[in-house]
């Protein structure tokens, strides 16, 4: 342990014994984080600045403090971007990446790693330094409807309500939810161009006006989160993760040029083996002005009937800036993650993407595997996602009588292709079984049905059952796929792929 540790350990304790006797505890932690404390080593920037690498050990500063965080690194799910900090401050990325913001959590393990204390002409310069550049880089985010549940304010994101999600078979584009990671970019659409290269294709260059020269397409399709429900999962053991319910989900028209017409443009040939992905990077860009980034693999991307689009409408209308304007990539039945908006650039790789999103994030694991023994680089990149439904109708809590037959309507979606053929319910914990009686989809067959299913059904409610009782939903998909029973066996620490049966439970009046 760091010299110092101890005295501020006791300095910390006394300091949350009196916050919790005030009803305080955690807005003190978060105040006087990175306070100066008597009796630590003294540290200069340069100091600091040596330590920029794991090999050098990885120090950092925040407010007063200085921090050795070179064991914590591992366990971080964003260590790439942490590294960018390294012999820096973390001050300028908390801005960016604002979940470390308000957080006690996050405040308190960040003191564990403290080992002294910045000198104090070099904190007042910073300080200085910090609140000159302290514009906020989200002052330019649009405005959103007010309908949305906000997961965070800083990046954006935020889920159509449970309660109207399945009221129209298509979201309408400003209750679709939104997934952003970064800043919303301000596009010049006079300056706009996407950029096309990489393995085995010559270069393009291409305005909007130039992409939509090419055949447009247009198809159904719904696009999720690969967190959508992790509020569900959360609840059987803690995870890292924002608290989606259920409605980081919605179903649109999409418009655009296909990303296989794009490629045969360049001179992509379908018989080079070397070609493995295609990557897409977005506009919106970290502080290292590191783009968003993803990839899919090659097979999706050149296959005409894969109906990957680089869409410029939604819903009939232009893009709008939360969903991508000008241009962004709709890979359908895929992870939300993999369709990247304010696509700026498209490559042709042998190799996946090394992005962050795509190779430390995103991804599954067993319910054994924790912070300490995850290994990203051992599982693949989520694609194709599985069958799920939920509950939008009636209210979790809603009061229900014995004998009584109620209503109950959702959604379920599969990815890949498959269409949903039937949603299961029940109401006395799978003993009985009824099917919903209406499914709302599409006309496209399996293997390109990519939109979802909005459905309703029936259930008789148990008699003789005290205070509460569940409705439970499982959906199949044309493969057969089915929805596992129980979060217990699907749980990861990412909360990622929380497709178990949907479980509403209901107050019961007799």
């Amino acid at each position: 342990m760091a010299a110092g540790f101890a005295s501020l350990a006791d300095s910390r304790r006394q300091l949350q014994a009196e916050a919790v006797n005030s009803g305080g505890a955690d807005q003190k932690i978060i105040e006087t984080t990175g306070a100066r404390i008597e009796g630590l080593k003294e540290y200069s920037i340069e100091d600091v600045s040596k330590h920029d690498s794991p090999e050098n050990r990885v120090w950092v500063t925040y407010k007063n403090g200085v921090y050795d965080i070179t064991d914590f690194i591992p366990m971080h799910p964003g260590a790439t971007k942490l590294l960018m900090a390294a012999g820096s401050s973390v001050e300028p990325f908390w801005a960016m990446y604002a979940v470390h913001l308000n957080n006690p959590a996050i405040y308190e393990m960040l003191e564990r790693f403290r080992i002294g204390n910045l000198n104090l002409a070099d904190a007042a310069s910073q300080a200085e330094q910090i609140a000159s550049d302290a514009s906020d880089p989200y002052s330019t985010d649009p405005a959103r409807h007010k309908a949305i549940v906000v997961n965070s304010k800083t990046p954006f994101n935020g889920e159509t309500p449970l309660s109207i999600l399945t009221d129209s078979f298509i979201t309408p584009t400003d209750l679709f939810y939104v997934r952003n990671h970064l800043p919303v970019p301000d596009v010049d659409i006079k300056e706009y161009e996407l950029e096309v290269s990489g393995l085995g294709i010559k270069e393009l260059n291409l305005s909007l006006a130039e992409l939509k020269k090419l055949p447009k397409h247009k198809i159904v399709a719904t696009v999720q989160c690969a967190g959508n429900r992790r509020a569900e999962m959360r609840a059987t053991k803690n995870l890292k993760g924002l608290e989606w319910r259920g409605g980081a989900i919605g179903n649109a028209e999409w418009a655009g040029a296909k990303l296989s017409d794009v490629l045969n443009a360049a001179g992509f040939d379908e018989n080079d083996e070397r070609i493995r992905h295609v990557h897409f990077e977005g506009l919106d860009t970290d502080p290292s002005n590191s783009p968003y980034g993803a990839s899919i693999p090659i097979e999706k991307a050149s296959d005409p009937r894969g109906d990957v689009l680089l869409a410029y409408e939604m819903n009939g209308e232009p893009l709008n800036r939360d969903h991508g304007y000008p241009v962004r990539v709709i890979v359908p039945g895929v992870a939300g993650a993999r369709n990247v908006k304010w696509l700026g650039k498209i490559s042709v790789s042998d190799v996946e993407s090394d992005s962050h999103w795509q190779q430390n994030d995103y991804k599954g694991f067993n319910p054994s595997t924790d912070w300490d023994t995850v290994d990203f680089s051992k599982s693949p990149a989520i694609q194709d996602m599985p069958v799920t439904s939920s509950i939008c109708s009636p209210a979790p809590g809603a009061k229900v009588k014995g004998g009584q037959e109620l209503a109950v309507s959702g959604y379920a979606w599969s990815g890949g292709g498959r269409k949903i053929v039937r949603v299961d319910l029940t109401a006395d914990g799978g003993k009985t079984w009824t099917q919903a009686e209406s499914l709302e989809q599409d006309t496209a067959r399996h293997p390109r049905h990519w939109g979802w299913t909005v459905w309703k059904g029936k259930v008789v409610v148990p008699e003789g059952v005290e205070e509460t009782t569940e409705v439970w939903s499982k959906a199949v998909d044309s493969s057969y796929n089915v929805q596992p029973e129980t979060f217990a066996n699907i749980w990861n620490l990412r909360g990622v792929l929380s497709n178990a049966y949907c479980k509403l439970k209901l107050s019961v009046q007799n």
